[in-house]
């Protein structure tokens, strides 16, 4: 029998690990995607509808402010009497959580003191999880920056904010985070703009993907004081997800830059 060279068969080993899929994370049923919204797709995408989050929020959830037309997610905040609030707003959340890996949003955002933009991971008690949870806000009494934060088993307080150049609100930007199990890296039409690498900061179970519009009358302090004078929107024209240790999906992705 042929014997092969041991440094040949350490090299084949150390090959193989390189190669072999990143492990998932336990909970993490979702596969990598983009998402254009030729459609919306329910069977990947659920819709929020008929109830608020809590006190905090002015604004009920409806299936009607969530629309898909010309290649392009719609989510609509206006003055309609719903339930207990005076006005409507929309969110899509998935129905798959995901883990490690590189997640993207283009999105032009709402104008209004007092709205959120919204893109984000979380997990949560309803879910039977501690409270995780990865964010891109970008509030409307300042649309020039965006905000970031993690929670972390219910605990925040990780914000941090970058520059929108031009204007979250004025036209398209990327968005977009890398997740990994020792590091979270948030960019900004393709630009690294926060980093984060210590561990008690860092996000561990798998997350749904959401995407929100909503208001408050009682967080002023952080988002504004709410004004109202139209109905207004969060455009979404892409939302990808790529696991990591897989290739980039498509040219403008952060994922094909990444070492």
């Amino acid at each position: 029998m042929t014997r092969r060279p041991h440094s040949l068969i350490l090299a084949a080993a150390f090959a193989a690990v390189l190669s072999a899929p990143v492990a998932a994370q336990e909970g993490a049923t979702g596969a990598s995607f983009v998402e254009n919204f030729d459609k919306l797709d329910t069977s990947v995408w659920y819709v929020s509808d008929g109830w608020n989050n809590g006190a905090h929020q002015n604004c009920t959830w409806s299936k009607d402010q969530v629309r898909v037309e010309g290649g392009v997610l719609s989510l609509t905040f206006e003055q309609r009497q719903l339930g207990e609030r005076e006005y409507a707003c929309g969110e899509i959340q998935t129905r798959s959580r995901f883990g490690y890996g590189t997640y993207e949003v283009r999105m032009k955002t709402a104008d209004g003191s007092g709205l959120n933009s919204a893109f984000f991971t979380y997990i949560g008690p309803a879910d039977k999880k501690p409270h995780d949870e990865i964010d891109f806000e970008v509030l409307g009494k300042n649309t020039a920056k965006v905000q970031l934060n993690q929670y972390v088993s219910g605990k925040g307080g990780n914000e941090a904010l970058a520059e929108v150049p031009g204007g979250a609100n004025k036209g398209f930007n990327d968005y977009a985070f890398v997740w990994e199990k020792e590091r979270l890296r948030y960019f900004v039409n393709g630009k690294l703009v926060h980093e984060v690498t210590d561990a008690t900061k860092l996000p561990v179970n798998a997350q749904k993907i959401f995407a929100s519009l909503w208001g408050t009358d009682s967080l002023s302090d952080w988002m504004g004081t709410f004004t109202y004078s139209a109905p207004t929107q969060l455009l979404i024209d892409r939302i990808a997800f790529t696991a990591e240790g897989e290739a980039c999906q498509f040219a403008a992705s952060v994922a094909c830059t990444l070492n």
